[in-house]
């Protein structure tokens, strides 16, 4: 079958000989439902992740970092693998010939993230742990850029709008940051999740969602035995209560396995640079559930700083509804352009 030209009217109407215009506004509108997906999904997963913060502070003097982080991932693997084990088992040979890629992923996503999470809430309120996070969405776009992905300048105005209300809430208006020792891992876990999210990126196409994310789960709770083992050698165990147990089904379900992967087909939908934009929503919520749940203060400048993130988001996560590399027409394409007005007109 041979395929016809594709050639752009002056009203901007697709036409493929005689087909109309219909096929565009087809393609559009399931672009723009696909836009639309993707930042409700980077939402949810948001949302999610806020309570994580206040979950991670408040089991700061009850379960050692690793211990918690270790039994999230055994919760999160119990919790995907009635739907997982099929796809991941149908897919070994796939999950096989790419091992290295995510294996990269389950390090970056699982092992090393939030226990560096886990670490930061012995020594930093849940609301400045997930101010300091709203730095990853500047990893992801820069990930983005410098494979080739342009940002838009809304977007990078939205970023730094949203910016200026994170450094002012993290700073407390002044500017001058006074880190503790936990909100430098908190940035080491920015940095971390940054990364994992513009790898997610580069995952093979035939390696499904679900088995992905089994795999990781997998691969990442491996990788944590070893210091989960020592940790409980040098630590001790915790105490198995409603107190422990609650908020480790909390981040083991949903912190994990509904949020990574409401956000990883999140960024298969719109890329890590703009799920980024919404992932600046996170401080406000762990704001707002930090002052619900644990009681931490919040005052005028949060409020301020809320406005702030809130405008930023919306400016950059409302760019055009592919956000993709605009192309350059060629001479080729123009002069078929021409010809084919020419044969309209006569």
């Amino acid at each position: 079958m041979a395929v016809l030209d594709r050639i752009r009217t002056p009203s901007g109407t697709t036409t493929t000989g005689t087909i109309t215009g219909t096929t565009t506004g087809t393609t559009t509108a399931t672009v723009r439902r696909s836009v639309g997906l993707g930042l409700l999904l980077a939402a949810v997963a948001t949302v999610v992740w806020s309570g994580s913060f206040v979950t991670s502070r408040g089991l700061h003097d009850s379960v050692p970092p690793i211990q918690a982080a270790f039994w999230r991932w055994i919760v999160a693997l119990l919790a995907v693998a009635p739907f997982a084990v099929r796809a991941t088992w149908r897919q070994r040979a796939v999950l096989r010939e790419h091992l290295g890629f995510v294996a990269l992923a389950a390090l970056l996503g699982v092992t090393v993230y939030n226990t560096l999470v886990n670490q930061a809430g012995l020594d930093t309120p849940a609301g400045t742990m997930g101010m300091i996070m709203a730095a990853s969405p500047v990893v992801m776009a820069v990930y983005e850029r410098l494979g080739g992905q342009r940002l838009g300048a809304r977007r990078v105005v939205g970023m730094l709008i949203a910016c200026t209300g994170v450094l002012l809430l993290v700073s407390k208006g002044s500017l001058t940051l006074g880190l503790s020792a936990g909100a430098f891992w908190m940035i080491a876990a920015a940095l971390c999740f940054g990364s994992y999210s513009a790898l997610l990126r580069r995952k093979p196409a035939e390696i499904g969602g679900l088995a992905f994310l089994f795999s990781t789960f997998v691969l990442g709770a491996l990788m944590l035995a070893p210091a989960y083992g020592i940790s409980l050698a040098v630590q001790g165990g915790f105490e198995v209560r409603p107190g422990t147990v609650g908020p480790l089904l909390y981040v083991g379900v949903f912190s994990s396995a509904v949020a990574f992967f409401a956000w990883n087909k999140a960024i298969s939908l719109i890329g890590a640079a703009r799920a980024g934009i919404v992932y600046y929503l996170q401080p406000v919520c762990v704001a707002l559930l930090s002052y619900a749940v644990l009681g931490e203060e919040t005052g005028p400048l949060q409020v301020l700083c809320t406005g702030l993130i809130l405008g930023g988001v919306v400016l950059g996560a409302t760019t055009g509804a592919t956000g993709g590399t605009r192309t350059a027409r060629t001479p080729r394409t123009a002069r078929t352009t021409r010809t084919a007005r020419f044969k309209g007109a006569r």
